[in-house]
């Protein structure tokens, strides 16, 4: 009996000792783990002088458009060029049909000599002056019906362009559609929207570079030639021309092109490029900075990307310290071990 009460009280004194083992292990392990703090490494950021350089697509214009119509519909006699030809300023365009043209100028210069006749006869008391009123309204009114048909008779080109579009044969009846569309090429137009926050820093006659796609990438000299004054309530931009004097014509209208508009320096902070987290889900960018052993999450505007680093707008203040390594493992308030 002696021998099994002694069994039972060696048992009881091991299990006892196994629980007390396996408490402080495990009391350990968790002082350990409340001990161990996430490892990050840091770098100082500073501002420096950022050029403020912006691209923008855009497609090219012609400085100026005409549509060539006639002032009233006539049939079409001849048209004298075709769509590619370059013409000049006062150049025949169109031949629209003369018939009654002759017969216009034999009434005109039949009422000239019958207004002449009753001006002389006014002159010495032969004729009152409604008579002469009315002899010299009928002149004036078909003067100008003889003008707009020579005028509607052959139709010139207003400037010196590229013929760009035809819409008739020989022999139709003009219609809705312009006969033909003369476009000046040299120079042409980029239009292009700019941020709100670069209004006082767009100046006309800013130079600008620009490329197009079949010069792939050639660069071609421009400069702002046209600021619009209003800023767009819904976009916060406004528009702005560019132009491109194109003397050797080789840019047409409906190309597309990028343009680079420099618009200066300014004082920006830096950050290497693996400082800035992105959010999953949204568009939003943040900077983890580090201060007094925790870590703080601070969104920030991502200006131009720098090769490995990124211009930041705002967000961050020159002198920071920034978490470059670790960013997974942390978040807003945590205490963090700086490592090298």
């Amino acid at each position: 009996m002696k021998k099994n009460l002694t069994f039972i009280a060696m048992l009881a004194v091991a299990l006892f000792s196994s629980c007390g083992s396996s408490e402080s292990a495990d009391t350990t392990a968790i002082a350990t783990q409340q001990a161990e703090k996430p490892k990050v490494k840091i770098a100082t950021v500073t501002t420096e002088e950022v050029m403020q350089s912006e691209v923008y697509s855009t497609t090219v214009v012609a400085e100026v458009k005409n549509n060539i119509i006639p002032n009233s519909p006539l049939r079409i006699e001849k048209i004298l060029v075709e769509v590619g030809d370059k013409v000049k300023k006062g150049q025949a365009l169109v031949n629209l049909d003369a018939s009654n043209l002759d017969q216009l100028k034999l009434q005109v210069e039949n009422q000239t000599i019958d207004f002449k006749r009753v001006e002389e006869l006014y002159k010495v008391g032969g004729a009152s002056k409604a008579e002469y009123d009315n002899a010299k309204t009928q002149l004036e009114v078909n003067k100008k019906s003889l003008a707009n048909r020579l005028e509607n008779t052959v139709l010139v080109s207003p400037i010196d362009g590229v013929v760009t579009a035809r819409n008739y044969d020989n022999g139709d009846m003009y219609g809705s559609q312009p006969i033909l569309v003369v476009e000046q090429i040299a120079p042409v137009i980029m239009k292009i929207n700019v941020s709100e926050s670069l209004y006082a820093l767009t100046n006309k006659n800013l130079d600008v570079k620009l490329q197009f796609n079949p010069y792939g990438d050639e660069i071609f000299d421009g400069k702002i030639d046209l600021i619009y004054p209003t800023i767009d309530a819904k976009s916060h931009t406004f528009p702005v021309e560019v132009k491109l004097e194109n003397k050797d014509t080789r840019v047409r209208p409906g190309m597309f092109g990028k343009v680079t508009v420099n618009f200066g320096t300014k004082s920006h902070v830096v950050v290497p490029d693996v400082a800035v987290v992105k959010q999953a889900g949204s568009g939003d960018y943040y900077v983890y900075t580090y201060a007094d052993g925790k870590v703080k999450n601070n969104k920030v505007e991502l200006g131009q990307r720098l090769g490995d680093r990124y211009e930041l707008i705002s967000g961050i203040e020159s002198g920071s310290q920034v978490v470059i390594a670790g960013q997974t493992h942390i978040a807003d308030g945590t205490e963090v071990e700086v490592i090298e």
